[in-house]
């Protein structure tokens, strides 16, 4: 079975990013990226509607991180401080040595490369510290930009689950992206 440790926290640098643990000093980043439309568009999740949320949720995620239940990196540009995105391996099934990753960037840095370069180096960690066999992403079926980074990432679609979500009066239709660990 995966044997999980995030202690310490692993934090992974790129040529233009570093991925850092979130902390309470991000909760204003955090409740921008909780609530704002562009951001939330696809996410089919209600939108954060206070600063206090957003450090409520800073602190789950520190505490299931502090308990080895999941992981997820706050997005910084290099030499800056403040969060541009997260990104995070979630839902994870141990013993089938699976994760789902999750991403979400702010707008103004759309369109240059950083996720895929974030999602590049969060996968290797998935895959040569973690040990995951496979990881999944889940989507919203129009989520156009988030299906072009799966696939360029080799992703492949294994399923379309019609309707299969209720958000917000409405049933939605789901796909899900997996990736197997590249064999070495």
């Amino acid at each position: 079975m995966l044997e999980l440790n995030f202690h310490p926290f692993p934090t992974l640098t790129t040529e233009r990013l570093v991925l850092r643990q979130l902390d309470k000093t991000d909760a204003d980043e955090m409740f921008f990226l909780r609530s704002d439309e562009r951001v939330m568009k696809y996410l089919d999740r209600a939108p954060a509607q206070s600063i206090d949320e957003a450090v409520a949720f800073i602190q789950m995620i520190n505490t299931v991180i502090a308990n080895n239940e999941s992981i997820n990196w706050a997005i910084t540009l290099q030499g800056g401080t403040k969060i541009i995105g997260d990104i995070c391996f979630w839902r994870i099934d141990a013993p089938n040595y699976r994760a789902e990753v999750g991403y979400r960037l702010h707008p103004a840095q759309h369109g240059k490369g950083l996720m895929n370069e974030a999602l590049k180096t969060v996968l290797d960690y998935g895959f040569n510290v973690m040990k995951l066999h496979s990881v999944e992403a889940n989507t919203n079926p129009e989520n156009k930009e988030s299906i072009r980074l799966l696939e360029r990432n080799g992703f492949i679609r294994e399923g379309y689950f019609k309707e299969n979500y209720f958000y917000d009066g409405r049933f939605l239709d789901s796909a899900v992206y997996s990736l197997v660990a590249p064999v070495k």
